[in-house]
């Protein structure tokens, strides 16, 4: 069983938006971070936004200023917000929440992706 469940992608027009959202579907051992990773085909997966507990973001910097990461009020939510999308943006995107120890990932736990498509 897949333990994060994704929600939000879809077709959407260049320019356009998506929210993107990730819940846990179970019980989840300490996590320290959560992110959004996508993988376009071809291409290596790679990290798209990151949110420690404290709040403190990444972003890669092909998406900032135009997507925001943010965690939500349940436990190990967390949304991704990406507007002005443009064509480049089309890849599987995934969840992640990982838990960290002195920058050493101890473990973390993956979804099962959810399609972003921007058309030109």
């Amino acid at each position: 069983q897949v333990p994060l469940g994704e929600s939000g992608g879809g077709l959407v027009q260049a320019g356009g938006s998506l929210r993107l959202s990730c819940v846990p579907d179970g019980s989840l051992f300490t996590i320290s971070h959560m992110g959004w990773y996508r993988q376009a085909p071809g291409k290596q997966r790679e990290l798209v936004a990151n949110i420690s507990t404290d709040g403190t973001t990444i972003y890669a910097d092909s998406v900032k200023g135009r997507f925001t990461i943010s965690r939500g009020n349940t436990r190990n939510t967390v949304y991704l917000q990406m507007d002005r999308l443009k064509p480049a943006a089309t890849a599987m995107y995934y969840c992640l929440a990982e838990y960290l120890q002195a920058g050493t990932r101890l473990y973390a736990y993956w979804g099962q992706g959810t399609q972003v498509t921007v058309s030109s």
